[in-house]
């Protein structure tokens, strides 16, 4: 399962030298998820409607080049495997150039929105990303 959005970096975003602070790829990666979940028909908003949240469990990001004002970023998110208890979601970041700016991973629990217990992995989301990946569990690009 793999999406890419593209996003202008806009002037709050960065500090006097017009350079984007390190906490906006955190926000870089959660637009690139989210876009990601509405392109293949499952917003995180649906799967919260059907009574699951998806609190982040660990976000890892390696700071590569820095992004500035006047940039065009394209944010790349994929999943490379079916979850049961944990959603893993790899993201890169990369200038209108090609370079790498950042990447990492997000890591989000799955919890029931009445009691707060973890969950399994909703049926319906592992369904979609099952088929976005071919039988080695390999992602089909």
């Amino acid at each position: 399962m793999r999406s890419e959005l593209e996003l202008a970096v806009r002037y709050y975003e960065t500090d006097q030298m017009g350079i984007v602070h390190h906490s906006n790829y955190i926000r870089y990666f959660e637009c690139g998820r989210s876009d990601m979940m509405v392109k293949y028909g499952l917003p995180i908003e649906r799967i919260e409607q059907e009574g699951v949240m998806l609190p982040v469990i660990s976000v890892e990001c390696h700071y590569r080049k820095s992004a500035v004002m006047g940039d065009t970023l394209k944010i790349v998110s994929s999943i490379d495997r079916v979850p049961l208890a944990k959603l893993v979601v790899w993201n890169e970041v990369y200038n209108q150039h090609g370079d790498l700016l950042a990447d990492g991973k997000v890591t989000l629990g799955f919890i029931d929105a009445e009691t707060r217990h973890p969950v399994r992995c909703p049926g319906k989301l592992a369904a979609i990303i099952e088929a976005s990946l071919d039988g080695s569990g390999q992602d089909m690009r």
